[in-house]
């Protein structure tokens, strides 16, 4: 092998690599390695949305619930050299008191949740998982629209604890935001026989 092979097998991935990915591309970086998958399907979308559609109005904006928290979208994480888009994070208050005006964050969020699909699983099952502990996110939830599942973790020394494993239409009475409840199949869409297909 060429030393010029060589410095190209061990180059890591940067920021760069992000922007010049595809624009149809979600791409992350991690331990200098860069993963990009596609944007997500209706299923994995529903399912994201209607997570924020439940937590953010009591929780964001104080609607019926303590206030007191930003629920972002898909926000863009550089900590330290990795980037990472989670489907959805939060941030208490006073962990982030002013809302940054950039294309990223760079504070670790207090809570996360992934959507798995077919595509994110085995990164969101690993190396993401293991790199929200290693920066201190406190709460992870993983959804599986396919399972009609949802795993509740908390960080504890370190290492994540299961709370709770949640499916079908099970009430979603989870921390960080056990100040509210709602039924697991609210993020479930009613699959529509033939919907999609040509006419």
């Amino acid at each position: 092998m060429t030393a010029q092979a060589r410095r190209k097998e061990t180059r890591r991935a940067t920021y760069q690599d992000v922007l010049d990915a595809p624009p149809h591309m979600v791409a992350e970086v991690i331990s200098g390695t860069l993963h990009t998958h596609p944007r997500p399907a209706m299923r994995h979308a529903r399912a994201s949305s209607g997570i924020g559609a439940k937590i953010a109005p009591p929780f964001d904006f104080g609607d019926g619930g303590p206030g007191g928290w930003w629920i972002i979208d898909e926000p863009e994480l550089h900590l330290g050299e990795d980037i990472v888009v989670p489907d959805l994070a939060g941030w208490r208050r006073e962990t982030m008191p002013e809302y940054p005006d950039a294309a990223y964050c760079t504070i670790a969020p207090d809570w996360v949740c992934e959507v798995l699909s077919s595509s994110t699983r085995r990164l969101d099952l690993n190396e993401k998982r293991s790199f929200y502990a290693r920066e201190g996110v406190g709460h992870l939830w993983f959804v599986d629209p396919d399972a009609r599942m949802l795993e509740a973790f908390e960080l504890r020394e370190g290492h994540w604890l299961l709370l709770a494993t949640l499916a079908d239409d099970a009430p979603v009475l989870l921390p960080p935001f056990d100040a509210i409840t709602f039924p697991l199949d609210a993020l479930w869409p009613e699959v529509i026989a033939g919907a999609g297909k040509a006419e």
